[in-house]
């Protein structure tokens, strides 16, 4: 169908305020635009409702127009990119909170609106909503829901997925269905829910959420844990495991991301320190105090320093340190190519030092930081971005970070899912019965491939 005529329907249908032309720039690309991937589009929908969302899939699915949903725009894979034309379906007007019983720690959330406003009205009546994500002020509901986002936190208490309880979907043709919802416990039929979860818009378009809560915190006190390389740090990593202790973070920087950040860092870093452990006890304060404590002994091992910070805005100082890191790496150069790679914890070291080696025979400085706890490497190459033969090297890298990640008995994606960048990937992963069995869903689903064409590929 040509553009013009998508975008006249989609306007008789929705109304001329919700659909911008095809060419509205800032829709076409997502956080992978540093890495010149962008896309054209026939239109963009910009719904009101979840009947406008549903709606939209229906007319689309009966026009055979590709639907490329789209959250905050914050992902690293190019899941909201419109790589084969079609409509960009926005949910970022659906930002209503429908329902929030704080005193039943759940709450009933549009896709639309923005993590860090979860967190902060749970936080505002003395509950929690862990996941976190980056960007939280621009990544949404729905997209961490189609990710199925984590962050540091995930290590103490899961990914996204875990704190789901119910879902609103539009599924293909264009109906709208809910799926489990304010219930703790559902085990009725197959987990519909969990195949939406992570599904990177491909199986269906999510229009709201349960959240489920947990009571916040009374107090949550860091530990900053410098080592001369990565095998310390490594070994490190293991003593707090061995330990039994369960902080709600245990992050890592190896050199490189070190040396992009250290002087950002209020309370400094050795000139010598190649590796970094962050670790975070929360809990009751005596519980807290008494895990940092354990923390500090256990981490001081080997340590060439470790720093507990005594106030809160301490504290907060050294987690904005911390989520700044990324920035501080692109900035090294001006731009960076990174993709999220698991390894068993055990074989972080040994994934750091792969990653710098990778980077090395492409001719580019790289570096790694992310969850250590989870084995989450956030493996990085350092571009300038105005260089294409440098991106291009830093591409082919990536392709052996993949490699290297199943090699290691890890996966090729721990939180930022597939979506256009890793397209193939899976297939190094898993056996052929298990990569026919995701193609199968995919086509029960959508058996037109409408639902986001081009992403979360096996083969």
């Amino acid at each position: 169908m040509p553009t013009a005529a998508v975008e006249h329907e989609l306007r008789r249908r929705l109304g001329d305020d919700a659909v911008l032309p095809g060419t509205s720039a800032a829709y076409l690309h997502d956080a992978t635009e540093s890495r010149a991937i962008g896309g054209r589009a026939d239109a963009v929908a910009l719904p009101r409702d979840a009947e406008q969302v549903a709606a939209t899939v229906a007319w689309c699915y009966q026009h055979d127009v590709a639907i490329i949903p789209r959250g905050g725009g914050t992902g690293f894979a190019g899941g909201a990119v419109p790589v084969e034309g079609g409509v960009v379906l926005s949910l970022e007007r659906l930002r209503a909170l429908r329902a929030f019983e704080p005193e039943r720690w759940r709450m009933w959330v549009e896709a639309g609106v923005p993590t860090s406003r979860v967190a902060r009205r749970a936080r505002e009546n003395g509950l929690l909503y862990p996941p976190d994500p980056g960007a939280a002020e621009s990544s949404q509901i729905g997209g961490n829901i189609a990710t199925n986002a984590g962050g540091p936190h995930s290590f103490k208490y899961g990914v996204t997925g875990a704190w789901v309880t119910g879902l609103e979907v539009v599924l293909a043709p264009g109906e709208l269905v809910r799926i489990g919802g304010p219930v703790r416990k559902d085990v009725a039929g197959y987990d519909l829910g969990a195949l939406m979860i992570g599904s990177e818009g491909t199986l269906g378009v999510v229009t709201a959420a349960w959240l489920r809560l947990i009571p916040a915190p009374e107090a949550e006190l860091p530990v900053l844990a410098a080592y001369p390389d990565a095998d310390s740090g490594g070994a490190a990593l293991a003593a707090v495991l061995a330990a039994g202790l369960q902080p709600a973070t245990l992050e890592f920087l190896d050199a490189g991301a070190v040396s992009a950040a250290r002087a950002t860092l209020p309370e400094g870093i050795p000139t010598t320190a190649g590796f970094v452990l962050i670790a975070e006890a929360d809990g009751s304060r005596a519980e807290a105090e008494r895990v940092r404590d354990e923390l500090i002994e256990v981490l001081g091992d080997g340590a060439l320093a470790v720093h507990a910070p005594a106030t809160r805005e301490a504290t907060r100082a050294l987690w904005r340190w911390r989520a700044g890191v990324s920035l501080a790496v692109t900035a090294s150069r001006g731009g960076k190519v990174s993709e999220d790679i698991v390894v068993p914890s055990e074989r972080l070291a040994e994934a750091v030092g792969a990653t710098r080696a990778i980077g090395e025979r492409h001719g580019l400085p790289a570096c790694s930081w992310g969850h250590a706890g989870d084995g989450n490497l956030h493996a990085t190459f350092m571009i300038d971005r105005d260089d294409p033969a440098e991106l291009g090297r830093a591409e082919e890298a990536a392709q052996e970070l993949f490699a290297l990640a199943v090699a290691l008995g890890g996966s090729v994606s721990g939180e930022h899912g597939i979506g256009l960048v890793k397209r193939g990937a899976l297939a190094w992963q898993w056996p052929p019965a298990a990569l026919a069995a995701h193609a199968a869903i995919k086509a029960a689903l959508d058996p037109k491939g409408l639902l986001n064409p081009g992403k979360k590929l096996a083969r």
